[in-house]
C-alpha cells in the first residue's frame, strides 16, 4: 500500500510536467470576490453578514472529487461528521450535535432524522451550486433544529438560452459507480433543470479479518428538476421536485446464525413558489412545500427465517408560508413572514401515528446605521401544539473599521422541540429486558407494566411525569474580525453556547428481571466554547493556500459542580485506586475533539490546463462514551480513539472544450484506517470523465 501511495504522488506530478502546457486564477474553486447568498433570508454580500458563514462553491466542490454531501462538508473549518451511540452519523458544528442543526435545500428543510441524525450522504451534490453553512442559534429565523445553526444547500440554477448539460461517470475503490446527468435551460422567462444521479458499491470492510462487512452494498438514485417561469414582470413561478431512493444490503452472524435483510429508504420533495413584485421596494413570496420520508428495514434468518429486525419509518411535513420584504433606504431592508407546518410519523415502537402542529411569524431588519455599521435585529414566534410557546430573538452588528478590517458580533436565541421518540416511544428490548418510554406516554405504560407485576420500584415521583416537557434552549454569542487583503484573507471567531433544558434519559422505574425503565426530562446544562480561525492566501496566479483551525471546549456544568464539590471519583487504572477527580481530568463531552483542522493546497498548471489540489483533514482524540461509570469523560476513561489525519489528492485535466478528466489518486492518500473509525475505510482511488454540450 505505501508503494501505491508512493507512486501516485510522483504520477501525479509528473503527469502535470509532461502534459502539453489558459485557466484564470479564478479557476482554482478559490474566487476571492465576494459572492452573494441568503443566509439572512434576504441575498448579501458574503464578506458584508454580521454573522459566522461559510461557502463552499461549485468549483470547490467539484476539484474536490466527492460525490456526496459529508464527504464536502468535513473538509469544513468547525465542523464534524460523527457517530453517536446507535451508531447512525450526523453533523457537528461548534462542538453541537446533529440534532440542533437544520438541513435545508434551496430554503426549504429536509426530513427523516434517525435518532436525531440526518443521513447527509443521502444528498448528491452534482447539482449544486453552493452550500451555506451557517453557525450559532438561527431560530428566529428558522424555528426548531436551528438551536445549533444552519445549512443550506443551494442547487443550479439554467444561464444559457441554448440547451446544454453535462454527463459524468466516475469510478473508483470497492466498485464504487456514479453517475449524473443534468440537463438545463434558460429561454428568458422560462427556465428548467433537470438533474439524474445513481451511485452504488459493493461495500466494505475495516478489517479483512471481520464478519460482516464494516458497510454493505447498496444502489440509489436521486431525480431532481426545477421549472420556473416569468408569467410577467411582477409574477415568478417556481416549481421543483426531488426523489431519492436507495437500497442497502444487510448480512450478519449472530450466535453463529445468519442473517441477512434489506434497507430501503426514499424521500420525497414538492416545492412550489410563487414571487410577486409589488411595487419596486416591496415584494412577497407565496411558498407551499411537502416531503415524505419512508425507510423499512427486515432482517431475517437465512435457516429458520426468524425475523432479527422487522422496522418501519414513516414521516410527513407540510408547511405553506407567506414572507414579504421591503427594501427601505440606502442598502437597508424589513422582512418578515408567517407559516404553518403540520407533521406527521409513524414508526416501530409507536402505539399510534403521531402529528405535530405549529403556526409560526418572524420579522427581522436589517439597517445600516453608517456607511460602515450594519445592525440585523430580527425575532420569531413559534406556537406548537405540544409545548410553550417560543420566542428566539437575535441581534447581531457589522462594523467596517477601514478598507481591510471588519468587526462583527451576534448573539441570538435558540430553542429546539422535543423530538417524536422523546414523547412517545415505547420499546422494550427483548434479549436484554429494558424499556424506554416517550415522556407522553411513560405514566400509562408504566401502569401498565404495574398491573403486568413487572415493576419492582419506582424510583421518581408520579408527579414528575405530568407536566410537560420544555423544548431545549440556547443562547449564543459569536464575536469575529475579519482581515481582506488583495492576496490574503483572515477570519477569526469566538463563540460559546449556552443550552439548558437539555433533554435526556434518566432511570423511572427497576423491573422485576434487574433491568431498568427508563424515560426522558429536562435537566442538564451545558456550553461550548472556543474559537475558529480561516485563512486563504493566493502565493501566486497558480497557487493558493487556505485553511482552518477550532479549538473546542465542551462541558457539562452540572458536572463541573459536582467535582468542584468533590462528588465524582474514577478508578485509576495502574493502581486500581479510587480518586476524587479534579476539573482537569474532567475531559468533556463525548464525541468531541479539541482540535479539528485543515489545511488545502490548489494549484493550476496553465499551459497543461491541469488543475491539482491536496487536502489535509486532521481530527484530535476524542472519548466514544463513559468506561467507568461516573456519569463524564475524565482521563481514567479507556474508551479515547487516538488522533488522526486523512489526506485526499486529486487532478483535474481539461481534455478539451467538452470534456474533463479527473483523477484521484487515493482518497485518504496515506492509507488510515481503524476499527473504531468504520467510516473511514482506508485509501480510495477513482477515475471520473465529464462531457458538457
Amino acid at each position: 500500500m505505501k508503494f501505491k501511495n508512493v507512486f501516485s504522488v510522483v504520477f501525479l506530478f509528473i503527469s502535470a510536467k509532461i502534459l502539453p502546457q489558459n485557466i484564470s486564477s479564478d479557476s482554482l474553486g478559490l474566487n476571492l470576490k465576494e459572492v452573494i447568498i441568503s443566509a439572512t433570508r434576504t441575498p448579501r454580500e458574503l464578506s458584508s453578514l454580521p454573522l459566522p458563514v461559510t461557502l463552499v462553491d461549485q468549483e470547490i466542490i467539484s476539484s474536490s472529487g466527492v460525490v456526496r454531501l459529508d464527504e464536502i462538508l468535513i473538509e469544513q473549518t468547525g465542523v464534524n461528521i460523527v457517530a453517536d451511540e446507535s451508531g447512525f452519523e450526523g453533523i457537528q458544528m461548534q462542538g453541537i450535535s446533529s440534532d440542533y442543526i437544520l438541513i435545508l435545500i434551496d430554503g426549504v428543510p429536509l426530513i427523516g432524522r434517525k435518532a436525531g441524525n440526518f443521513d447527509l450522504s443521502r444528498m448528491a451534490i452534482g447539482n449544486i451550486k453552493q452550500i451555506e453553512i451557517v453557525k450559532g442559534p438561527s431560530s428566529s429565523l428558522f424555528g426548531s433544529e436551528a438551536l445549533g445553526g444552519v445549512i443550506n444547500i443551494i442547487t443550479e440554477e439554467p444561464k444559457t438560452k441554448k440547451l446544454n448539460g453535462n454527463f459524468s461517470y466516475r469510478f473508483g475503490s470497492f466498485n464504487q459507480q456514479d453517475i449524473n446527468t443534468n440537463i438545463k435551460q434558460n429561454s428568458g422567462k422560462f427556465k428548467f433543470n433537470f438533474f439524474f444521479n445513481r451511485l452504488s458499491s459493493d461495500g466494505y470492510q475495516v478489517d479483512s479479518e471481520s464478519d460482516p462487512r464494516t458497510f454493505y452494498p447498496f444502489k440509489n438514485y436521486t431525480l431532481h428538476g426545477k421549472i420556473s417561469n416569468d408569467f410577467s414582470k411582477k409574477l415568478t413561478g417556481l416549481f421543483s421536485f426531488r426523489f431519492y431512493d436507495n437500497e442497502q444490503l444487510s448480512m450478519l452472524i449472530l450466535n453463529e446464525e445468519d442473517f441477512e435483510g434489506e434497507t430501503q429508504e426514499n424521500d420525497m420533495n414538492i416545492h412550489l413558489k410563487f414571487d410577486q413584485n409589488v411595487s419596486k421596494k416591496f415584494n412577497i413570496d407565496y411558498e407551499l412545500y411537502f416531503t415524505s420520508y419512508n425507510a423499512d428495514e427486515l432482517i431475517q434468518s437465512l435457516l429458520t427465517e426468524n425475523i432479527l429486525n422487522d422496522n418501519f419509518f414513516n414521516q410527513k411535513l407540510l408547511r405553506p408560508e407567506i414572507r414579504g420584504n421591503l427594501k427601505l433606504k440606502s442598502k437597508s431592508n424589513f422582512s418578515g413572514g408567517i407559516g404553518y407546518q403540520y407533521e406527521e410519523l409513524s414508526r416501530t415502537f409507536f402505539d399510534d401515528n403521531i402529528n405535530f402542529s405549529s403556526q409560526y411569524f418572524f420579522i427581522q431588519g436589517d439597517f445600516y446605521l453608517a456607511d460602515k455599521l450594519n445592525l440585523i435585529a430580527g425575532s420569531r414566534f413559534d406556537n406548537h401544539s405540544e409545548y410553550k410557546s417560543q420566542l428566539s430573538p437575535k441581534l447581531a452588528f457589522y462594523y467596517k473599521a477601514n478598507k481591510s478590517l471588519a468587526l462583527k458580533a451576534s448573539v441570538g436565541f435558540g430553542f429546539k422541540s422535543p423530538a417524536f421518540r422523546q414523547l412517545y416511544f415505547n420499546f422494550t428490548n427483548s434479549s436484554v429486558g429494558y424499556t424506554v418510554l416517550g415522556y407522553n406516554v411513560a405514566l400509562d405504560k408504566l401502569d401498565e407494566l404495574i398491573y403486568q407485576n413487572q415493576i419492582q420500584d419506582v424510583v421518581i415521583p408520579r408527579n414528575e411525569l405530568i407536566n410537560s416537557l420544555d423544548a431545549e434552549s440556547s443562547i449564543g454569542y459569536n464575536l469575529g474580525i475579519s482581515i481582506d487583503e488583495p492576496k490574503w484573507k483572515l477570519d477569526l471567531n469566538f463563540f460559546r453556547n449556552d443550552i439548558k433544558n437539555l433533554i435526556d434519559t434518566r432511570i423511572i422505574a427497576r423491573k422485576n428481571n434487574g433491568q431498568n425503565v427508563f424515560s426522558y426530562v429536562n435537566f442538564d446544562q451545558i456550553f461550548t466554547t472556543g474559537l475558529e480561525l480561516n485563512f486563504n492566501h493566493r502565493i501566486t496566479e497558480k497557487l493558493n493556500i487556505n485553511g482552518g483551525y477550532q479549538l473546542l471546549y465542551a462541558f457539562d456544568k452540572v458536572k463541573i459542580q459536582q467535582i468542584n464539590s468533590g462528588e465524582i471519583y474514577a478508578r485509576e487504572t495502574t493502581s486500581n485506586k479510587t480518586v476524587e477527580l479534579s476539573n482537569k481530568d474532567y475531559f468533556g463531552l463525548v464525541n468531541r475533539s479539541r482540535h479539528l483542522g485543515n489545511l488545502k493546497f490548489f494549484y493550476s498548471f496553465t499551459k497543461s490546463k491541469l488543475k491539482v489540489n491536496l487536502r489535509f483533514i486532521y481530527r484530535s482524540k476524542y472519548a466514544e462514551f463513559d468506561t467507568n461509570g461516573n456519569g463524564l469523560v475524565d482521563s481514567y476513561d479507556t474508551s479515547f480513539i487516538n488522533g488522526y489525519l486523512t489526506t485526499n489528492i486529486s487532478a483535474i485535466k481539461d481534455l478539451s472544450k467538452k470534456i474533463d478528466f479527473q483523477l484521484g489518486l487515493s482518497n485518504n492518500l496515506i492509507d488510515y484506517t481503524d476499527a473504531n473509525t468504520p467510516k473511514i475505510p482506508g485509501a480510495l482511488g477513482f477515475l471520473k470523465l465529464t462531457y458538457k454540450t
